[in-house]
């Protein structure tokens, strides 16, 4: 290759390339950067100002109930992601691997999407008919004589924001799973078989770790919607339970840039954690 070919090759790179940057600079880098300097700004009561101070940092970490929702989100983001892994990898092993016919398999897909088909709003507070005190849940229990009184804790409360956000996101963690079971070559499990291995064996050896990287892409995606949460534990536990994202809209809502900033990076830095923690258990360049 000539210098003036390469040369030439190098500005068609930079043409391609440019637009995306760009882009990635004016909608992602830039905004990131300015949540980062308006954490720093004096906040008071009344009004805020940009001169640089690590006032609202301190607020956040010396106040119990911010280090509460941090720590509230954290943990209610761990169990949603492990309800929905144990209810999501059934359900997509069965999709993507049990079922033989490619048809009945994405009418099985689209079934799990239909409840998107509507508002989100919608679907959240859908369960507070389902599981309040007079709900059908407790009017089924009543009924069918395993309980005599009504459960109070369904609703209002962590577990109804725990029921109502693995109900909503756990078909993001069946859809990435299926598509890579759905990749799986039958004969290698067929090979396998023959060899005299039994479910258990070819699954460990086999399905799940071909399987994850659709696990990683699922974790990835239902992690990020967690962690953001803001409006199912407002519907759901009647503002007893207190995550980030509901602080960034109590503080939006008063004026307070700094602490709904500070908030912001914090959740930001969280996300990066989780996000890149994720993508060291699998290469999915190379996998996908």
């Amino acid at each position: 290759m000539t210098a003036t070919s390469r040369i030439r090759q190098k500005k068609t790179t930079f043409r391609l390339l440019a637009p995306g940057v760009v882009w990635m600079i004016l909608f992602l880098i830039a905004p990131i950067m300015m949540i980062v300097y308006v954490s720093f700004w004096t906040q008071t009561t009344f009004a805020i100002n940009s001169s640089l101070t690590l006032d609202s940092w301190k607020n956040f970490f010396a106040s119990e109930a911010y280090v509460g929702a941090l720590w509230t989100t954290i943990r209610l983001w761990l169990i949603v992601l492990t309800l929905t892994f144990v209810i999501g990898y059934p359900a997509a092993l069965y999709v993507g691997l049990m079922v033989k016919s490619k048809t009945i398999s994405t009418v099985l897909l689209v079934l799990c999407v239909i409840p998107f088909w509507t508002s989100f709003l919608i679907r959240v507070l859908a369960w507070r008919p389902m599981l309040g005190k007079e709900g059908a849940i407790n009017i089924i229990l009543l009924k069918a004589g395993i309980i005599h009184t009504p459960i109070e804790v369904l609703l209002f409360s962590e577990l109804s924001v725990i029921i109502g956000m693995t109900q909503i996101y756990v078909v993001f963690m069946v859809g990435p799973i299926a598509f890579m079971l759905g990749r799986i070559d039958h004969n290698i499990i067929e090979a396998a078989r023959d060899l005299g291995a039994g479910f258990g064996r070819i699954f460990w050896k086999i399905i799940f770790p071909l399987s994850l990287p659709g696990v990683v892409v699922g974790a990835i995606f239902v992690s990020v919607m967690v962690l953001g949460e803001f409006a199912t534990s407002g519907a759901l536990s009647g503002r007893k339970v207190n995550l980030l994202g509901n602080i960034i809209v109590t503080q939006v809502g008063s004026l307070k840039w700094a602490m709904a900033s500070v908030v912001g990076v914090i959740l930001t830095i969280l996300l990066g954690i989780v996000v890149a923690g994720f993508l060291r258990i699998v290469d999915l360049k190379r996998e996908i």
